[in-house]
């Protein structure tokens, strides 16, 4: 018998409800213990005698360690579940992330950073694997887009937070930016002990849906997976040969480095625009650009969702954002912040149309490890985006030459989405309601 679609609809909402709050904590919080380095930025130079080319290089090794560990990690999560091993992660990155307070130099800050990689390596593509586990495909576009709400939220709050840390200089001992890695990391391994308590791992799993809800629910994404291994890769094999798993790895790249090109110096230049250095004022005049990231992210996922072709959508927002991103340094303050804001919108709100097309196309061990792949390829643009702008202005001898090649490859990037199209099988459109 046919299951009512009201039932589907409840349970969806339901799961919305219930786990889009706590996922997007979790992002939160992930997202501050990766980039919180940036407001430490020139407090930490100054204690530590890191250079800039140094902090460029320790910015960038996260990626590298992050790269190694991801896809054994989302193969162990699809195998033990989801609230183990997200307790795992975050605690376990949390504690290292409250160790940066203790560097004291380059080779000190190369072996955190190092670490906190690995340790942080399987939780956004464990999340992405998770919401496949719990939502059709007819609204995760709009799902992704509100989980995604965690990074320009990381921001609006990690600004004033860090910025107020940093204000703690010589309270108990401790300086400013110690006081921000002892408080954030401190917040993940809370967090992450959460995890455990909070999280179900599969609909099968959840007490707190009706057995209609269940039922209803995990009838609509079993139909979806046999339609993916119709259409796609279900075995890790297949997926790992499979042409589109580069493709997708390789825009997903690109974006990245956009993302990391912004993320990394934001404060910095802010502080630029203001005249002053790194504090609470910059840390509020910092959130702006993501208030704006924020308002993008409901809205142009949303549209997507509706769209025959988001693959375009998503192209052209990303070309504009890139064109913006070279106007950082004008010397026009409100100009120059405006340009902060379309491009910090911009690289934020593609990102959930961008995995709507992976998740569409792989199923089973596939999916597990193919998300992780692509992450993983992705992350390393945040190991090159800090490092070929220190390249680039260094080499050209003109400050906004990091920006430009930046821009270019945003643009790169949005010719490939374009080339993208719909990368899955055809599923339902979204359930307007």
């Amino acid at each position: 018998m046919p299951i009512p679609d009201s039932a589907l609809s409840q349970a969806v909402n339901r799961a919305r409800r219930r786990l889009l709050p706590f996922l997007l904590l979790m992002f939160v919080v992930a997202f501050l213990d990766r980039a919180n380095i940036g407001f430490a930025k020139q407090h930490f130079q100054l204690s530590t005698g890191i250079s800039e080319s140094a902090y460029a290089w320790g910015a960038g090794l996260f990626f590298l360690s992050y790269a190694l560990f991801g896809i054994p990690s989302n193969l162990i999560l699809h195998r033990v579940g989801a609230k183990i091993w997200m307790c795992s992660i975050m605690v376990t990155w949390g504690l290292i992330s409250t160790c940066t307070m203790f560097v004291h130099g380059p080779v000190s800050f190369y072996l955190v950073r190092l670490l906190l990689g690995f340790a942080e390596a399987g939780f956004f593509p464990g999340v992405i694997l998770y919401l496949t586990y719990w939502f059709p495909g007819r609204v995760r576009g709009q799902v992704m887009g509100q989980f995604y709400f965690g990074a320009p939220l990381a921001f609006i709050l990690g600004g004033p937070l860090s910025g107020l840390l940093l204000t703690l200089h010589g309270k108990a001992g401790l300086l400013g930016w110690q006081w921000m890695f002892l408080v954030e990391g401190s917040l993940a391994v809370i967090v992450g002990l959460w995890a455990f308590w909070y999280l179900s791992d599969r609909p099968s799993d959840a007490p707190w849906l009706s057995i209609a809800q269940r039922s209803a629910l995990q009838e609509a994404l079993a139909a979806e997976e046999q339609l993916r291994a119709a259409h796609g890769p279900s075995a890790l094999l297949n997926a790992f040969t499979d042409r589109r798993l580069l493709h997708f790895a390789s825009v997903y790249f690109l974006i990245q480095m956009s993302v990391y090109g912004v993320v990394f110096y934001l404060p910095a230049e802010v502080a630029a625009i203001l005249g002053k250095s790194i504090g609470l004022e910059v840390g509020f005049v910092s959130a702006i650009p993501w208030l704006c990231a924020l308002a993008a992210v409901i809205f142009v996922p949303w549209w997507a969702d509706r769209l025959r072709r988001p693959a375009l959508l998503a192209a052209a927002v990303l070309a504009v954002s890139g064109l913006s991103s070279t106007l950082f340094l004008l010397p026009n303050g409100a100009l120059a912040l405006a340009a902060l804001c379309v491009a910090a919108s911009g690289f934020i709100a593609v990102q959930p149309i961008f995995w709507t097309f992976p998740t569409s196309y792989f199923s089973g061990r596939a999916a597990a490890g193919s998300i992780a792949a692509i992450n993983t390829l992705g992350a390393l643009g945040g190991f090159v985006a800090p490092n070929i702008k220190v390249w680039a202005e260094l080499h050209f001898a003109f400050p906004a030459a990091g920006l430009y090649v930046l821009a270019a490859f945003s643009l790169l990037a949005a010719a490939l989405l374009a080339l993208l199209g719909q990368a899955g099988p055809a599923l339902p459109p979204a359930n307007p309601n």
